[in-house]
């Protein structure tokens, strides 16, 4: 019953993430609600063992229907892996929680700042070209792959935001592209709870399966409707997110 409890979190989890991200929401707080003894780091090892399988599925799909900048996007997922491991090690010797007090204040701006643009992400105008646009794409796959690696809340919606204001994508195709940086740095985090033994593989195996399920299905309903259903998509998962670490932080 515990495997097919977290086995149906991680089917929503992956329908959340394959559109904008953020599935970690839903899959992260069923884990320790039915195994609430477990060392947390072999939770978070069994989240990313199953996320990481969701985004690739989701990468996969999305570049048979998107056209993705594959150049500058390879060279920002090969910088999130970098970033994800040096911010995985690093939280071994720092703790992270004065981001749990700042990260809702970005949460709130983001949110605010989405909200005021109406305009934001309809249209897909890459700003930059060639050697430009992998620089920008590395430092983003390396700033938000650090992230990921020491705090982690909310890395697939940072990857859509900046990849729609700082770099023009629309939403469809700054979800898409988010799901190649945000499987790199997934398979960083991954490594390391492996290398460290925090994986439960048999749990993984079932739960990878249904996030694969979840993320195939929400991948469909975000290139059937388009940068509009994915920017209302955002706004309610960053919202969840914002009202999540605020109580977190500040109750």
């Amino acid at each position: 019953m515990d495997v097919f409890l977290v086995a149906v979190a991680s089917l929503l989890a992956g329908f959340v993430d394959a559109i904008v991200g953020g599935g970690g929401l839903i899959l992260l707080p069923a884990l320790f609600a039915v195994y609430p003894s477990a060392v947390p780091a072999t939770l978070l090892g069994v989240n990313k063992g199953t996320s990481v399988w969701g985004t690739a599925a989701a990468t996969w799909s999305y570049t048979r229907r998107v056209q993705l900048r594959w150049p500058a996007l390879c060279a920002g997922a090969a910088m999130a892996l970098v970033g994800s491991f040096a911010g995985a090690w690093l939280v071994t010797l720092v703790s992270p929680d004065f981001l749990r007090r700042v990260l809702p204040l970005v949460l709130l701006a983001v949110f605010s700042y989405t909200l005021w643009r109406k305009d934001l992400g309809q249209h897909h105008a890459p700003r930059f070209a060639g050697g430009r646009e992998v620089a920008a794409l590395s430092v983003l796959g390396l700033t938000v792959g650090f992230y990921d690696g020491f705090f982690g809340p909310g890395t697939g919606s940072f990857f859509v935001f900046l990849l729609v204001r700082w770099l023009g994508y629309d939403f469809l195709h700054a979800s898409a592209s988010a799901k190649l940086l945000n499987t790199s740095s997934n398979l960083a985090a991954l490594s390391l709870f492996a290398w460290t033994g925090h994986v439960w593989w048999h749990v993984v195996a079932v739960t990878a399966v249904a996030n694969v399920l979840g993320s195939m299905v929400g991948t469909r309903l975000a290139l059937k409707h388009g940068a509009g259903f994915v920017r209302v998509f955002f706004m309610l998962v960053v919202g969840a997110l914002l009202l999540k670490t605020g109580w977190s932080a500040y109750a």
